[in-house]
């Protein structure tokens, strides 16, 4: 009579194994708690983790922000290389609520799948925590859902969710943005993690793959997954300083769709193109599709993965405190006056 009774695991989730999981990344977990020890409140909660803010802050300000790794992850699969994928999933939303000058505290992660593969997950979850580590930030919490007939065998999706904090005083007297401010950006490493649905279209044949990767002198798999650049060192180092009037993260929309959202109806922020290098992948994309420059730098980071819009005045100084974070900072552009009818984000020599 028993045979005939189903369970939970003959339907396609396995409790035991997704509490394996579970106590397999725990060491992982754990290494992302170093910088914030003092705040993570242990053995109170057994479904949430706890954070204490603490009394440094006068009028704390949280900052959230969530995000996915978009079709990367179907290169990370395809490829079967699951150990960066993590990175660029706390990059995308770290990098976010950076632009306000906040300090990561915690990131959570959601992780869905047909089926877990602990040696997959494992990876996932390692490169998580390696970004988590690089922004400065614990991984608090998160859920594993096993989830047949939803996900195809070996398949698997990531989301995150990253919560900073901010004083508001430092929101409420952000210089603004004004004719003459200069435009300092940090180096992408590379397409980061947008865009590549039009990547994986230029790129599906084996061929266009072979013919990249020799004129790219790398293995293509190196280039297409290599991790979104984490900009919180930078950050921290200039968050205090003054003349910085406006910062943007270069994510999905390029260059014009993230800096007009910085930028006053009544400016234009002009940018140089010959200012940067421009990574040869985003020039062999633009080849093989063909794809027009206006649709590259509205598609695409073309280079710059982070945007400081600063007095003039304030340049050398903010290079320096860059410089001594790690961070190569340049100056590729300036604000003007827009003309009538004219864009708020122009790329002179491309559209």
């Amino acid at each position: 009579m028993n045979e005939d009774r189903l369970t939970y695991r003959d339907a396609g989730v396995d409790v035991e194994l997704g509490e394996g999981f579970v106590q397999a990344i725990a060491q992982i977990v754990k290494s992302t708690h170093a910088n914030q020890s003092d705040r993570i409140l242990k053995g109170t909660a057994d479904f949430a983790g706890l954070f204490r803010l603490g009394g440094e802050y006068e009028d704390p300000v949280l900052v959230s922000g969530a995000d996915g790794v978009g079709t990367k992850l179907l290169l990370a699969q395809e490829f079967e290389r699951h150990d960066s994928i993590g990175v660029d999933l706390v990059a995308m939303c770290v990098n976010d609520i950076l632009t306000v000058g906040a300090e990561p505290l915690f990131f959570l992660d959601y992780i869905a799948t047909g089926k877990i593969d602990q040696r997959v997950l494992k990876a996932a979850v390692s490169g998580i925590a390696r970004g988590c580590r690089e922004a400065g930030c614990a991984l608090l919490g998160g859920e594993t859902a096993e989830m047949p007939d939803m996900y195809e065998p070996g398949v698997y999706d990531l989301a995150g969710f990253a919560v900073g904090v901010v004083e508001r005083k430092n929101l409420d007297d952000r210089t603004s943005v004004q004719t003459g401010d200069a435009i300092l950006a940090l180096p992408s490493s590379g397409i980061h993690s947008n865009g590549y649905s039009l990547v994986r279209k230029i790129l599906r044949s084996k061929e266009t793959r072979d013919v990249a990767a020799q004129k790219l002198g790398v293995p293509i798999e190196d280039v297409l997954l290599e991790p979104t650049r984490i900009y919180a060192k930078g950050v921290h180092a200039v968050r205090r300083e003054e003349g910085i009037s406006g910062i943007a993260h270069i994510t999905g929309g390029g260059i014009p769709g993230n800096v007009n959202r910085v930028i006053p109806d009544e400016l234009q922020a002009k940018f140089y193109p010959e200012k940067w290098v421009m990574p040869e992948i985003f020039s062999l994309i633009q080849e093989f599709g063909p794809v027009e420059s206006a649709e590259m730098y509205h598609t695409f980071n073309m280079g710059l993965g982070f945007v400081f819009l600063v007095r003039p005045e304030r340049v050398e100084s903010l290079i320096g405190c860059l410089k001594n974070a790690g961070e190569h900072a340049m100056v590729v552009g300036e604000v003007a006056n827009k003309p009538k009818g004219g864009h708020s984000v122009v790329i002179e020599g491309a559209f």
